[in-house]
């Protein structure tokens, strides 16, 4: 054999031990989840979970806020320890976690975090909330948050599904102010939420965005348990949820799951389109109640505050789809939302105002949206009771002789026209239950209608077809819930 083959041979096998220390070494590292990183927020007064990877046997010690804790891998290199809960705090702190290498996680903060989840009006991003102007509403200041936004103790995450593999970087948090890039990429619903909260509660804001367009609900929910049969009290017994049914689990998987167990607040959620695209109602809120019970399972907290968004109006019955649509689908679909409010910890806010054109999937006023979802939060959550939360809710109906006396829940400082004009979109029938356009007329914080075509009235309809834009409200600026005093569901579900 040669001097120089040798020498090769030498080398080669020098380098390929070097390689092999090398891949030992990092199988030792630790490794941190995407969620765990640099100027993240932690849960104020629950116990925070820190979990990652390192080596079986490995010892892991975790150092923050004055506390310590230590664990060490198990068989598969799993390893996890909890803080004890912590108060607020502004003040930017370290998070050292030790075993094979040593990871510092830096400018950390403590308050209140939130998940938003959803399609694409979740997703709206700021950059696009930006540049809309309406001439009644006004322009809204969202260009200038762009601009202007420093407030760095509103903190953002952005749940990309392709890039949620650990990394050694730990950077998906960044505060939410203008010089950095993420905030024009992040939910305007989800940044204006977290404004609002913060303005009320002066403490830090964590905001976690998962969201993606045109997604239906089913790809949220894990997919084992969207196995399910579905039997209302009536007896009645509906087409089962099915674990293959709408592509259940795909984005579970990926924008879900890589973010439990970090600790949360509650989560926010704006979807639905894509149901209501499939004429979808009472089958919709069941798989909603089973996301919602599914998730807070995941996060072992039965109690965590699920609060949402009724999609807006818009024209279905003209869309050109699969499924056939009248102009009642919308208010149907309205109506399986809000059957969901019968769930404990959880809240609905109305847009029907919101929207400047039916034609238009996409309606702006996102601040507005993350505006009353902060409404619901801080009275709900956070003990706000003198901040009304809701518009008018339908509570019961009265026939007097040839009228029908209506009650409402959440007036507020009182019920009003927003124009000054007579109220819009309610409708009456008799028994033989065809509806008719009323005459609404508010008297002592109740609304009577009438209609000279139903002298003998049996119900009543508000703002149930999918272009209702009416002008009822509360004092406080709120518009009224869609309802029917024939709901069909409303004592059946559960």
């Amino acid at each position: 054999m040669s001097i120089s083959l040798f020498r090769n041979k030498s080398v080669a096998l020098f380098l390929l031990g070097g390689l092999l220390a090398c891949s030992i070494a990092l199988q030792a590292n630790i490794i941190l989840p995407k969620i765990l990183g640099h100027n993240m927020v932690l849960q104020r007064n629950k116990p925070v979970p820190v979990w990652g990877t390192a080596a079986k046997g490995e010892k892991v010690t975790v150092t923050f806020g004055g506390q310590t804790k230590t664990t060490v891998a198990n068989d598969s290199g799993r390893w996890d320890v909890k803080l004890s809960p912590m108060k607020a705090s502004e003040t930017p702190r370290e998070m050292v976690i030790k075993g094979q290498n040593t990871i510092v996680l830096k400018n950390i903060l403590v308050g209140e975090v939130w998940l938003c989840s959803g399609q694409s009006n979740m997703e709206y991003a700021m950059r696009k909330n930006s540049k809309l102007q309406n001439t009644v509403r006004g322009a809204h200041p969202a260009e200038d948050d762009l601009i202007t936004a420093n407030n760095s103790n509103i903190r953002i995450f952005l749940v990309r599904r392709k890039y949620m593999s650990p990394d050694s970087t730990h950077t998906g948090w960044s505060p939410a102010i203008a010089s950095e890039v993420l905030l024009k990429d992040f939910s305007a619903a989800g940044y204006f939420f977290a404004k609002n909260l913060y303005a009320k509660l002066h403490i830090p804001i964590g905001m976690i965005s998962s969201a993606v367009p045109g997604s239906r609900i089913e790809p949220w929910i894990e997919a084992a348990k969207m196995n399910k049969s579905l039997k209302l009290k009536s007896g009645q017994v509906l087409d089962s949820l099915k674990p293959n049914e709408g592509e259940a689990g795909k984005f579970y998987s990926t924008m879900i799951q890589p973010v439990i167990p970090f600790a949360l607040k509650g989560f926010l959620w704006y979807q639905g389109e894509s149901g209501c695209f499939l004429n979808e109602n009472i089958r919709y809120a069941y798989k909603q109640k089973t996301l919602i019970e599914s998730w807070r399972n995941d996060w072992r907290d039965k109690n965590l505050p699920f609060y949402y968004v009724q999609i807006a109006p818009y024209a279905y019955s003209t869309a050109k789809d699969v499924r056939p649509h009248t102009t009642d689908n919308l208010p149907e679909f309205w109506e399986a939302q809000a059957l969901l409010l019968k769930l404990p910890q959880t809240g609905m806010i109305t847009i029907t105002d919101l929207v400047d054109s039916i034609v238009d999937l996409h309606p702006g006023y996102k601040w507005e949206v993350g505006r009353r979802l902060a409404l619901v939060a801080l009275n709900k959550t956070y003990g706000f009771k003198d901040l009304v939360c809701s518009g008018p809710t339908y509570k019961s109906m009265k026939i007097v002789k040839d009228k029908i006396e209506i009650t409402f829940n959440n007036i507020g400082g009182g019920l009003v026209s927003r124009d000054r004009k007579p109220l819009t979109w309610f409708s009456i029938a008799g028994a033989d239950g065809k509806f008719v356009p009323a005459v609404a007329e508010i008297s002592a914080n109740k609304v009577i209608v009438s209609s000279p075509e139903v002298p003998s009235p049996v119900n009543v309809r508000f703002a149930w077809n999918e272009a209702a834009q009416s002008n009822f409200i509360n004092r406080e600026g709120l518009p009224a819930v869609p309802f029917r005093s024939d709901n069909p569901w409303l004592k059946v579900f559960e």
